[in-house]
Parts: structure tokens; C-alpha cells; sequence
């Protein structure tokens, strides 16, 4: 997976006690990662962390040294609850303020005197913000620096990513290949890590499922290279029929 010039990274943080209670099933991780990795934005690490200001803080502090983006969804809602916003001023050290271009795209939402103090709470970015468009329901998520702020809703947050992913700069797209077999991964260990040591520019992990009543692995080869991966899919291809399997290519996807 070599280039150039390193990959551009990302990470995903997720904020809400809903979705450590169990309450709510988080389904951004996932869509949000199909995005990136389409960019060739390498994902590298995602949490989740409760509506606590120092727990927000000390999670996009860390996250936004370490890598290129920074994601986030969850708690820039009108609620009391809702306490992103107040975290990232903390976290960037700016002041929390009311952005006049938000209060506005607000106030032609909801119509002329409608936006009570509680709708304006969704106004207020750290100063020095830039905002992100909401075509769903107006109020605005932001950027600071290099961390995307966003709505927790799915709806929301998938149209904003939208309107984001363009804008960033990408790297090579990461490509897969993908074998599945019906042979214990303990059989499958030793001759996939020699394959694994010849192709090491080559991500190839082992991923065990249950189908129909019937256990097996997929074997999967991940890299920016397409000759490579080819490459890689017939050596993993021989091995499963030298080990006396039935090798099955899968979807990508």
C-alpha cells in the first residue's frame, strides 16, 4: 500500500450516553467509513464516549493530533444534554459564541421570531468555526481545525459527510479481494502468514462466519495495488485447494 505521500487518516468519535446505554444502535460508524475508505481516507481508529465535557475534550484532543480528520456525531442538539459544542471551545481553547450565519439559516427555518433561546443553542460554535451545511433540517454543524462536528442523526449526519468528502483531500483508493473456504482457521494460520510475509505492502486478514448452519472463513486481501491483490487472491486461491477446500471468490464489498 505504498505511495508517495502517506494516506490521509481519520478518526470517528461518537458521542452520546444513548448510544453507550444500548438505547440507540449506532449506524454512522459504518457509513461514514464506506465514505472515507471510497476517498482513500485510511479509518484508523474510532470511540465512544458519553455526554461528560472532559470525556468529549480529552478524546478530541488526542484524536486530532493523531490523525488528518477528526469526525464526530452526537450532542449539538437544543437539549441540556446537548454539550459538544461547549466541548470543543474547550478542547481548541476558544470562546463559545452565537455564529450570526447560523442563527440566521435558524431563523429562515423556523420562520421570523420563532427562534426561541433553546433553538439558538444550536447557533453557538467556538469562535473561529466554519459551519457545515444541514440541507436536512437547517441548523449547522462546524469545523474546527481539522475536526468535523456533526449531527448525530443519520439523516443529518449522512448529508452533511456529503456535502464534507469532496473538500478533503483523498489518497489511493484502498482495493479487496475476498476468498471464502470451509477450513478452521487453525489449518488456515500457518500457510496464510507465509503468503502474508511475501506480500507485506498487503493487509490479509482471516474473518470466521456461520452460514446456514455451516462454519467458515473469509480470507481477505486489502491494498491499493490491483496487479498485487490479483496476485495475492491466486496465492490464497491455491492454498485453500492445496488444504483440500473449496475456494468460493466473494463480493468485495
Amino acid at each position: 500500500m505504498s505511495s508517495d505521500a502517506p494516506a490521509p487518516t481519520a478518526a470517528i468519535l461518537i458521542i452520546g450516553n444513548e448510544i453507550l446505554s444500548g438505547r440507540t444502535q449506532d449506524s454512522n460508524l459504518n457509513w461514514i467509513a464506506g465514505r472515507l475508505t471510497a476517498k482513500g481516507i485510511r479509518l484508523g481508529e474510532a470511540r465512544v464516549v458519553p455526554d461528560i465535557e472532559s470525556e468529549i475534550v480529552a478524546a478530541v484532543q488526542a484524536l486530532s493530533a493523531r490523525y488528518t480528520y477528526v469526525f464526530t456525531t452526537g450532542g449539538i442538539g437544543p437539549t441540556h444534554d446537548d454539550i459538544t459544542a461547549e466541548a470543543m471551545a474547550k478542547a481548541f481553547g476558544r470562546a463559545l459564541v452565537i455564529d450570526p450565519e447560523a442563527a440566521a439559516r435558524l431563523e429562515q427555518h423556523y420562520g421570523e421570531g420563532q427562534v426561541t433561546p433553546t433553538r439558538l443553542r444550536m447557533a453557538r460554535v467556538p469562535e473561529g468555526a466554519r459551519l457545515i451545511n444541514n440541507p436536512v433540517s437547517a441548523a449547522p454543524g462546524f469545523r474546527m481545525e481539522n475536526v468535523f462536528v456533526m449531527a448525530g442523526v443519520p439523516a443529518i449526519m449522512r448529508a452533511m459527510v456529503d456535502g464534507i468528502v469532496p473538500s478533503l483531500a483523498g489518497g489511493p483508493v484502498v482495493l479487496t479481494r475476498a476468498i471464502a473456504c470451509q477450513i478452521a482457521e487453525s489449518v488456515l494460520a500457518e500457510p496464510l502468514s507465509a503468503i502474508q510475509a511475501l506480500y507485506p505492502d498487503v493487509d490479509i486478514g482471516s474473518y470466521p462466519w456461520f452460514r446456514a448452519g455451516q462454519f467458515g472463513v473469509s480470507l481477505v486481501a486489502r491494498g491499493t495495488d490491483a496487479g498485487v491483490l490479483d496476485a495475492v487472491a491466486q496465492e490464497i486461491y491455491r492454498m485453500v485447494r492445496m488444504l483440500g477446500g473449496e475456494p468460493v471468490i466473494e463480493d468485495p464489498a
